[in-house]
């Protein structure tokens, strides 16, 4: 069994012990170190390169999302997901941009964050329903749909039926039950499309999508 490897980045130490014991009780995920602010989870994450880093936002010294980007601008493989709430959704479009691999609400269930490090260890996006649909509106909310048909041209028949199921939110599971093939078939579909697009993760090919009106909010 491989073994999901996990830093905590958050300020309020409490958070971080609650975590770790949801983390460590599981069989396939443990956590590999700690930081109570952004420059010290660039330090921690640089050392330990861990496959999941779950980063808050609002952190003294380095906020997540500047710590985010020097993870990223450093080459860093591990994936960054957002510890986030409500209040302030510019966070959310900064942290896309940042190159976050998902988001996680701060008052989510415990098995929500277990299923989440899997989700993202696993190479899915991680967007919850509710904050997708407001990533959606943002994106959404200036006007017209982006003129992307040339990039879409791009794409085999097939490929379009991926990047569509995307956007919906599912998984690589869900979408070789969708599509009645195999889930190594929806990755290999998967890797062909962001290529194609130019496109860093699946989080971009979502936004790729509604921007480009290939689906539409409630579509």
């Amino acid at each position: 069994m491989t073994t999901i490897r996990v830093v905590l980045a958050d300020d309020q130490e409490m958070v971080r012990t609650g975590f770790r014991l949801i983390l460590d009780a599981q069989d396939d995920v443990t956590v590999v170190g700690e930081a109570p602010d952004g420059y010290r989870a660039v330090e921690v994450v640089s050392h330990t390169r861990p496959d999941i880093v779950l980063m808050d936002i609002q952190m003294p010294e380095l906020d997540g999302l500047a710590a985010t980007r020097e993870l990223r601008a450093a080459g860093v493989a591990s994936q960054v997901v957002i510890l986030t709430t409500f209040e302030r959704d510019d966070y959310i479009f900064e942290a896309l941009a940042a190159g976050a691999a998902g988001f996680l609400l701060k008052n989510a269930r415990p098995e929500a964050l277990v299923e989440a490090v899997r989700t993202v260890a696993a190479g899915d996006a991680l967007l919850a329903p509710s904050v997708t649909r407001r990533v959606i509106e943002r994106f959404t909310s200036d006007g017209a749909p982006v003129d992307r048909s040339a990039e879409l041209g791009r794409l085999t028949e097939r490929e379009v039926e991926v990047l569509r199921s995307l956007a919906k939110g599912l998984s690589n599971t869900e979408i070789a039950d969708e599509l009645y093939v195999s889930e190594a078939t929806v990755k290999t579909h998967v890797s062909r499309t962001l290529t194609k697009l130019a496109l860093r993760d699946r989080v971009q090919a979502v936004v790729f999508a509604y921007e480009s009106g290939l689906v539409t909010p409630g579509g």
